[in-house]
């Protein structure tokens, strides 16, 4: 039977033409969703290549979202709605008035933090100095006041670091991109748990990274099975959410902490530690970088605390890496914005961050038990202080027909598919982030709808794939 068979370039490795030429079938409509790739050996016969170049290209085209693997039944396109940032709103969201949107991972809402922002901009405004610090280019990197200023903040949240240790950058996106681009180079592999963050999932396939997908439990990544992939398929960097995993709220339990950071030095492999999600002090581990300071990255952001419009975070790195890191985000962004930067000055060290903190937490205490109370009977899963809920659907329930079903009655949330590193399967299950919605009033609205959704009897809608 005859099978696609491309035609590939002449020129460079054949792994590479053969996925730039699958690419290009699917972007021509040649290869359309749904269908499924030719087998690996068949194709490696038809083309007079090897099997292991066949799986290199799938490989490639995989990261870069155009197919999916099912384990035992092949290769196949995406469809293109799979193809979209599972983390950026549809175009169409915006137009809704009635929507609730639970997808993304936002702060309450509060004046709160209008308030602040604009006594920090009117501190600003009388400040000569300051406004001339904000128009001018920045030189030598950040200032030492800066640094300290994160550094003393740092400390009372319970995360001790020297602020010769922190490079400013503007948020948890912005550090991954750092991390990554100091880190590894195309090609080389990166490890994260099974079901990630996806902004790392987006970021990874744009630097051309294969990605390892690891099992995880309640307790976090299994160390054991960590060491015998590392054998089977070493990497260069392990990216983690130790105090609270993205999208299922799994906490690294403290003797794991310790095996794994015995096994980044047996096997020599980078830590990125991403404790942007910050939960209460009481609801954290050790962080990794007080475990292993000289190959952890730590990653923190404002966005989650005085607000994502910010774009302003720090990073925490081994002196060695410094230089490194400063390179690639001059390469960048040349330096993060200086007006942002003394705008989070004051709000650090006027309390005003703490105070806003202090509210958020109390806030979500109350959102909380609303979701209890409203899917408490349903297999979930929330931490105290995080912002969502993680829900696996009951019975043969499937994930994307609930989606569609909640988005016409006007609610949003994000399917377990979004958070798939590599091949992995889509669980059925729904992230809902009740920390989003306007109000107490609109979250229970929301929730009413989605337990009134996972109650029903399982229609057919429900079995369709």
């Amino acid at each position: 039977m005859t099978i696609w068979t491309p035609r590939l370039a002449d020129k460079g490795p054949r792994y590479r033409a053969l996925a730039e030429a699958i690419e290009a079938a699917i972007a021509d409509g040649e290869l359309a969703a749904g269908t499924r790739l030719p087998p690996q050996r068949r194709l490696a016969d038809a083309l007079s290549v090897t099997v292991g170049t066949v799986t290199r290209a799938y490989a490639l085209v995989e990261q870069k979202g155009l197919v999916e693997a099912r384990v035992g039944s092949g290769t196949y396109v995406r469809e293109a709605a799979s193809e979209a940032s599972p983390f950026v709103p549809s175009a169409g969201s915006s137009l809704e008035e009635d929507t609730i949107d639970l997808a993304l991972s936002l702060p309450p809402p509060s004046p709160r933090r209008q308030a602040a922002l604009a006594s920090a901009l009117g501190a600003i405004a009388g400040d000569g100095a300051a406004l001339d610090r904000a128009v001018n280019y920045p030189l030598g990197g950040a200032p030492a006041p800066h640094r300290n200023i994160y550094a003393r903040w740092l400390a009372r949240l319970g995360l001790p670091v020297e602020a010769d240790e922190l490079l400013i950058d503007q948020g948890g996106m912005n550090g991954i991109s750092l991390a990554l681009g100091a880190l590894l180079s195309p090609g080389e592999r990166l490890a994260a748990e099974a079901l990630s963050y996806p902004g790392l999932i987006s970021a990874a396939r744009e630097r051309d990274l294969r990605t390892v997908a690891l099992p995880f439990d309640d307790d976090g990544i299994d160390v054991e099975t960590l060491a015998a992939r590392f054998d089977r398929q070493p990497f260069r960097a392990l990216y983690l959410m130790p105090d609270h995993h993205n999208p299922t709220t799994a906490r690294l339990c403290e003797s794991r902490r310790e095996a794994l950071v015995a096994l980044a030095r047996q096997r020599d492999f980078w830590l990125i530690e991403d404790g942007v999600m910050l939960l209460p002090q009481e609801e954290r581990g050790t962080p990794l970088y007080r475990l292993a300071p000289e190959r952890t990255l730590f990653l923190f952001s404002v966005a989650k605390i005085l607000g994502g419009g910010l774009r302003a975070g720090v990073m925490r790195a081994p002196p060695a890496l410094h230089e490194r890191l400063a390179a690639v985000q001059r390469h960048q962004v040349w330096a993060p914005p200086a007006l942002t930067a003394l705008a989070v000055d004051h709000w650090l060290a006027s309390g005003a961050a703490d105070e806003l903190l202090d509210w958020q937490f109390e806030e979500l205490a109350a959102r909380e038990s609303i979701v209890r109370e409203q899917l408490g009977d349903f297999d979930i899963r929330l931490r105290r202080g995080g912002f969502y809920v993680w829900l696996t659907l009951p019975g043969e329930m499937r994930a994307a027909p609930l989606i569609e079903h909640l988005a016409r009655r006007g609610v949003r949330v994000t399917p377990g598919e979004a958070f798939c590193v590599g091949s992995t399967a889509a669980p059925q299950a729904i992230r809902l982030c009740f920390s989003a919605a306007g109000s107490r009033e609109q979250l229970a609205h929301a929730l009413e709808i989605v337990r009134e959704a996972l109650s029903r009897p399982a229609p057919a809608l429900w079995q369709t794939l």
